[in-house]
């Protein structure tokens, strides 16, 4: 498991019950392990915030099974010299997860359920990785906005929000060539759900905007990530898509 913080714990704690040994790698603390962690293992698990997993990739052997747990990509450029990839994604709190709360992922192949079964976990499955990785990446985005715009969950604004966001979200899908049919699965809609209330950092670092007319936090924000990627990569943002369109605009100030 590359990372050793909340999330990556709760994840690797599905993966010890199942019978395999896990070993921790934290990069904070740990700078010299990191080759020995990953030739013994069968598979790495990339679980660390995506501007740290940038900087792991390039250490990690092509061969190795790679199983994406980091959300923020909005590309499958940066795993697509490894043989075997796939991606785990979904809603769910590493705190709910550890507390054997019922939470559900999608997976991009059957193959890796061995992993992570467990009969709190539902599985869905797709191939389309590049949309699995975007809807994990977009969903952040869209939260910081619920949090400006400081909506509160569950209100009708709220959902009538989220059917707006939805929208947006499968026109982004489309026009990136990833399918509008992924944002459907648990990575998709039930993730941004969950995602755009309180208890999620890109929620509240849209809601501290809203109060105190700042963008500041001590936290790994991957919403802050993410939009750094997308103004400085190749991504097509189609007309349609006002609020993200609009957002952008306003975070000028500090992107």
């Amino acid at each position: 498991m590359l990372g050793a913080g909340v999330f990556g714990t709760a994840i690797g704690g599905i993966v010890a019950a199942n019978g395999f040994d896990v070993d921790y790698y934290d990069p904070i603390k740990e700078s010299e392990r990191l080759a020995d962690v990953i030739n013994s293992a069968e598979a790495v698990v990339l679980c660390v915030p995506s501007s740290v997993a940038s900087h792991l990739l390039p250490h990690i052997p092509s061969d190795r099974l790679l199983i994406v747990a980091t959300k923020g990509f909005i590309s499958t450029r940066p795993f697509e010299r490894f043989k075997h990839w796939e991606v785990i994604s979904g809603p769910g709190f590493a705190d709910d997860i550890k507390a054997g709360k019922k939470v559900h992922f999608t997976l991009t192949s059957r193959e890796i359920t061995k992993y992570f079964k467990s009969p709190r976990v539902n599985f869905d499955y797709t191939d389309d990785k590049l949309g699995i990785l975007l809807c994990g990446a977009l969903k952040n985005v869209y939260a910081m906005i619920m949090g400006v715009l400081g909506e509160s969950p569950r209100s009708q604004s709220w959902q009538n929000l989220i059917d707006a966001f939805e929208s947006e979200i499968k026109s982004l899908l489309y026009a990136n060539l990833a399918r509008p049919e992924t944002f459907d699965l648990y990575c998709g809609l039930e993730d941004l759900k969950l995602t755009a209330g309180p208890g999620s950092r890109n929620y509240e670092f849209g809601l501290n905007y809203l109060k105190n007319h700042c963008f500041a936090t001590t936290q790994t924000v991957e919403g802050v990530e993410t939009i750094h990627r997308i103004k400085r990569g190749d991504f097509i943002i189609p007309d349609d898509a006002r609020l993200l369109k609009s957002f952008l605009v306003g975070a000028a100030e500090w992107i």
